[in-house]
């Protein structure tokens, strides 16, 4: 996973929260984690050394310690070989290993792998063998430059082939040198970015070895242009390069201050940050370094979000609710591998065309005498609901379990909830039963198994103590019926949804005017909450902004969150653990006015929040990609 995934709207599948990026090299805030040291260097390394286009398994060999796994690959053209060292166990294994006729010593951190080549070309030279890692070369100006990494305070040993004697000169870090048999070893404690020049020994072009702990290596940049190659070295993200007019043209991102290094061909004179003209000197590594720092980036305010606006919905559950133009329940036969009880209508939500979100059914009927207990058996995946009504009066609330480790892929999670017929609901009269099934999105079928094909929503209404017979209609978030701009998956069947509450244009100004946090007891249903804010981010700011939700982990509540109509997830107060939820720029507004809509489900049993919600910095850097806004619709 490369960036931190986000399903927003009802995408999830049911084993995910709305939030899943962990291992991704960048998170939702769009800041690299340490998951993009790897991928940085790993990802140069296969552009740059084209040796591992074309490997070959190779003879078997074994390092001195057996807890390292040795996978040893050879190129057949260039003879090169790739080792790739692998240790399963939970400590750290130092040990040997035969590598072009020398014992190389070699360190493979717990639960971890190293890759180390011998016999690639770096340049115009060729790499012995090393115990750091490379990560690419490039000809820059007169000079090759070959970058090897490692973590910070490891001992290497980097061996290159030369005819003869080099000169050899240490610019900068903990190294020292030697010569013997053809070979240019250089020994060196990583720290920083150390720099060896090595020049002579039968070729004609220096090559500059850059020695990089894991942390400097990602503040490498090399770049092809059509002028030649550039090395940058400093921010901790460049864009793009240009050489043009004798200055190398950069754009890129800081989040503090930083320095700028640049490598590039001879006639370039003048470095250029974000369309900044910056004083440069020559350096003694072939370099041109700028002679102040890179600006970091202004602080951000955000504002605190007060104004809020509440209104109750749910008016499906009364008895009075004009349900003409619902859709009836009248099929017989279904796709969905789960079974019709025999002698009942189809109730799954996906035959009907209602694929997403919450779905209602209102059941109608004339005789309740006798019943004791009504039985809704329903299908929702992880983490899913029921809530019923009799004649408007709550029954009660159902939820699935919260998973474990063991149960969270199960599949269907289907389960049934009974509940009691109140005294005064058994009589002949009209009756209306409500049910509001939140589910959560389709399983997954890894297995082939059709499991995706599980039904949703109510599957089978059984009374205890009387058979009346009910007549279903039910009302979701329909494809036909769909934002044309936020698609299917935005909204789901609420009444709010349906009547545009989470959109930004709608009028709310004879909504009840409340505070947060919230801290009370309702019946069981659906609150909304809305309000407005306004943000001026200086346009030379990329800020990443998240809403985060807390409150007392006993409240049992969940909460659907709309910015300027987009939903973007749904958070569990008593279950967990996601509390921020990203907000991207381009539905955020940076710098204008938006609008943040909170759909409350609450399920009777405990108070009802929300709590404190706030805006939360994610991350923010100097420079980024400009965003053209274009105005959210207003349905």
């Amino acid at each position: 996973m490369t960036f931190g995934g986000t399903s927003w709207g009802w995408l999830p599948s049911p084993q995910v929260y709305t939030s899943y990026d962990y291992g991704a090299a960048f998170d939702e805030g769009r800041r690299a984690t340490p998951k993009v040291v790897p991928m940085h260097q790993l990802g140069h390394l296969v552009r740059c050394v084209p040796e591992l286009a074309k490997l070959d398994r190779a003879e078997d060999i074994s390092a001195g310690d057996a807890r390292i796994k040795v996978y040893h690959l050879t190129d057949p053209d260039t003879h090169a070989h790739v080792y790739v060292l692998r240790n399963d166990s939970p400590e750290s294994v130092t040990s040997t290993l035969p590598v072009a006729g020398t014992s190389l010593p070699v360190t493979v951190p717990a639960s971890d792998a190293r890759l180390l080549a011998a016999g690639i070309a770096l340049g115009r030279r060729k790499l012995a063998y090393s115990n750091a890692q490379p990560m690419l070369w490039l000809a820059a100006g007169r000079q090759d430059i070959a970058v090897l990494t490692g973590r910070a305070g490891e001992s290497t040993v980097t061996a290159v082939e030369c005819a003869s004697e080099p000169t050899v000169t240490v610019l900068a870090g903990d190294a020292e040198s030697s010569y013997a048999d053809g070979r240019m070893r250089v020994t060196a404690r990583l720290g920083g970015l150390t720099r060896v020049l090595v020049e002579g020994g039968g070729v004609s072009a220096p090559l500059l070895l850059l020695l990089a702990d894991d942390e400097t290596s990602v503040r490498l940049w090399p770049r092809e242009t059509p002028s030649g190659s550039v090395l940058v070295y400093g921010p901790p993200l460049l864009r793009t390069a240009e050489l043009r007019d004798g200055a190398a043209r950069l754009t890129g991102d800081t989040f503090e201050a930083a320095e700028l290094e640049v490598w590039a061909p001879s006639g370039i004179r003048e470095v250029v940050w974000n369309q900044r003209t910056l004083r440069a000197s020559a350096t003694d590594s072939g370099s041109l370094r700028a002679e102040e720092p890179l600006a970091g980036v202004p602080a951000v305010t955000l504002p605190a979000l007060g104004g809020w606006r509440r209104q109750v919905e749910n008016p499906e559950s009364q008895p009075g609710f004009d349900d003409a133009d619902w859709t009836v329940a009248d099929r017989t036969s279904t796709f969905s591998t789960t079974a019709v009880p025999d002698g009942q209508p189809v109730l799954f939500a996906d035959d009907y065309g209602f694929h997403y979100g919450d779905v209602w059914y209102r059941g109608a009927f004339t005789d309740a005498k006798g019943a004791e207990s009504v039985a809704l058996a329903y299908s929702t995946g992880t983490q899913g609901l029921l809530m019923a009504w009799l004649d408007g009066e709550p029954l009660g609330t159902h939820r699935m379990p919260v998973p474990d480790k063991k149960t969270v892929r199960k599949g269907s999670w289907a389960a049934t909830a009974t509940f009691d017929v109140p005294e005064r609901s058994r009589t002949s009269g009209g009756h209306v039963l409500s049910v509001l099934v939140r589910r959560m999105q389709h399983d997954m079928d890894g297995k082939a198994r059709d499991t995706h094909k599980v039904a949703r929503g109510l599957t089978a209404v059984t009374f205890t103590g009387a058979s009346p017979a009910v007549g279903w209609r039910l009302q979701g978030a329909a494809a036909a019926t769909a934002d044309p701009v936020r698609g299917p998956l935005n909204t789901g069947g609420l009444y709010g949804e349906r009547s545009g509450w989470h959109l930004p244009g709608y009028g709310d100004e004879g909504w009840d005017a409340v505070g947060l946090p919230r801290a009370e007891r309702r019946r069981q249903g659906v609150t909304w909450y809305r309000t407005g804010f306004r943000l001026a981010v200086d346009p030379g700011v990329d800020a990443s902004v998240g809403l985060e939700l807390n409150d007392d982990p006993g409240r049992a509540y969940r909460v659907q969150i709309f910015l300027n109509g987009w939903n973007m997830g749904q958070y569990v107060n008593d279950v967990g653990p996601q509390h921020t939820f990203a907000l991207p720029n381009g539905i955020l507004r940076t710098r204008g006015a938006n609008t943040l809509a909170l759909a409350v489900l609450s399920d009777g049993t405990t108070e009802s929040g929300p709590g404190e919600v706030r805006l939360k910095l994610l991350g923010s850097a100097a420079g980024g990609v400009p965003v053209t806004v274009v105005p959210s619709p207003g349905r």
